[in-house]
């Protein structure tokens, strides 16, 4: 589904109109990038000229018009979302488009379960909801009936009436969630780490993991997502990669925190070169083409992008023309 040393893009529902990304995921697929992801999220990472939508009505649409494959990044089977209702509705979308459909789960972040009315539990918990879910969802899509008696799900002579096969993709910032990837998922999507700490922390507990699925590191997908600013103007640049500032805060992934006006104020705290140091920013394609390259040395099989700009069509036309056909060059050799 995905190659060797590809290369997709991160359509982001907080940035834009539905209409208007469905556009962005076409100029997306014609500047030659492979894949399309988006984050599913219910409140949106900041409140200033933000918007927010499902990201799965999102995908049936747009897959429609756009024929590369499309991942979530991440879904969260556990709160908002009944498992059996995603392998429901994930299956659907393979129904429909095929092996086009990659499900990316997670641990999820308060923003997203808190105003349903969901009390946000500490991390162990969180994980071990995931695992749960996974293992729903998997009985599910194998077909037959299936009963499903665990600590934080139930379920009762449940029969999905549409199978399916898709690759579950679960995301792993630490080691502990590392080895959960390699005993339930099939993948792994990250971010934000260096060579080192993937190298001697997150694929040796991979490894570890996959001992008791008896599986490789080679039999996992290894998905690492890369957010940069682009302008032709550096401070412009900057200035296009401002409203992100908590992301980088790693308390804001464990708090109790789901107001996007208190998410943006605290990512107020941020500096211009604290931002600088976590997202490439630049100003041509050299530094892009770095940090892809280092991932992919890392032994991941796929980068995607999500591309901060104030220009599409030049971001667009810089990838287009200098990025991309480097990695699509470098493959052939």
């Amino acid at each position: 589904m995905l190659a060797k040393n590809s290369i997709g893009y991160n359509a982001v529902p907080d940035l834009a109109e539905p209409t208007k990304l469905v556009q962005i995921c076409k100029r997306a697929e014609k500047a030659g990038f492979d894949a399309i992801w988006l984050p599913d999220h219910f409140h949106p990472w900041f409140n200033t000229d933000a918007i927010e939508y499902n990201s799965w009505v999102f995908m049936g649409a747009a897959m429609q018009e756009v024929k590369i494959p499309f991942g979530t990044a991440v879904t969260v089977p556990t709160y908002r979302y009944h498992p059996a209702i995603v392998a429901q509705a994930f299956a659907t979308m393979q129904g429909l488009f095929g092996n086009r459909v990659i499900l990316g789960v997670g641990t999820s972040e308060a923003m997203n379960e808190v105003p349903l009315g969901y009390t946000w539990p500490k991390y162990p918990e969180r994980r071990d909801r995931l695992i749960e879910a996974v293992q729903i969802i998997k009985a599910l899509w194998k077909g037959g009936f299936v009963d499903f008696d665990g600590k934080y799900y139930k379920i009762k002579g449940a029969n999905l009436y549409i199978k399916a096969d898709i690759p579950i993709l679960m995301s792993a910032m630490g080691p502990k969630m590392a080895k959960v990837v390699g005993e339930y998922g099939d993948g792994i999507i990250t971010a934000g780490k260096t060579p080192q700490y993937i190298n001697e922390v997150l694929f040796p507990n991979i490894v570890e993991g996959a001992k008791k699925s008896g599986r490789t590191l080679s039999d996992f997908l290894k998905v690492v997502e890369i957010d940069v600013g682009y302008d032709e103007d550096y401070d412009r640049a900057v200035q296009a990669c401002r409203k992100w500032r908590a992301t980088i805060l790693p308390e804001i992934f464990n708090n109790n925190i789901s107001d996007p006006r208190a998410i943006e104020e605290i990512g107020n705290s941020v500096t211009d070169e604290q931002l600088a140091e976590v997202f490439p920013i630049a100003t041509d394609e050299n530094e892009f083409i770095k940090r892809i390259e280092q991932y992919f040395k890392c032994g991941f099989d796929h980068a995607y992008l999500m591309i901060n700009t104030f220009d599409d069509e030049k971001a667009f036309s810089l990838f287009e023309r200098k990025v991309l056909p480097y990695f699509k060059t470098n493959e052939r050799k």
